[in-house]
């Protein structure tokens, strides 16, 4: 049996990420194949946002020391982690795709080879849109974290780059179709 694959999915807050993971849930409700593994935030769920766990400070950290997480960071003064359990996820050649930080993404090329980096962008302005209407931040905050430059990196793994700036089915398709040519069997 083939092993399945991680995805890992990066952008910018405010691309559209997490709209375009649920857009493939959605799709692939039935579909066993596919794996979108909630991540564990230190922050309050929201119902309107991503669909996560949470723990707070001393859980999360309880957890990490007990190697909970296969994947872990710190970001925006959250932590956030992706349960051990998709290492054996993949092991039943599924495809795991999962929103992370860029930050993780040379530790995660090094830890899991056959990986897949799938970039989401969009135009500044629509991501402070964005951010602004979650109500976590007004207008101007999301407008200065839409500033923030990021280093170029380069990876050894394949990236994909899908642009979210119109009809989330257009992005939420050109990402189901980089899912579905992952599957083991597949041309890709």
């Amino acid at each position: 049996m083939r092993p399945g694959r991680l995805v890992l999915v990066v952008g910018p807050s405010g691309s559209g990420k997490d709209s375009i993971l649920r857009y493939a849930m959605n799709k692939f409700a039935d579909d066993s194949r596919f794996v979108f593994p909630r991540r564990v935030v230190t922050r309050e769920a929201d119902s309107s946002a991503e669909d996560h766990d949470t723990l707070d400070e001393q859980g999360f950290d309880e957890q990490a020391s007990l190697g909970a997480f296969a994947l872990m960071w710190h970001a925006h003064g959250l932590k956030y982690g992706v349960r051990h359990n998709i290492n054996e996820d993949m092991a039943k050649s599924h495809v795991v795709a999962v929103n992370v930080s860029r930050t993780i993404l040379e530790d995660a090329e090094r830890r899991y080879p056959t990986a897949v980096i799938v970039e989401i962008s969009a135009d500044h302005a629509i991501r402070a849109a964005r951010i602004a209407a979650r109500g976590r931040e007004t207008l101007d905050d999301a407008m200065k974290r839409t500033q923030r430059s990021v280093p170029a990196q380069s990876f050894s793994i394949p990236v994909h780059s899908i642009r979210n700036d119109g009809e989330l089915a257009e992005a939420g398709d050109a990402f189901c179709q980089i899912l579905e040519s992952l599957q083991p069997g597949a041309a890709g």
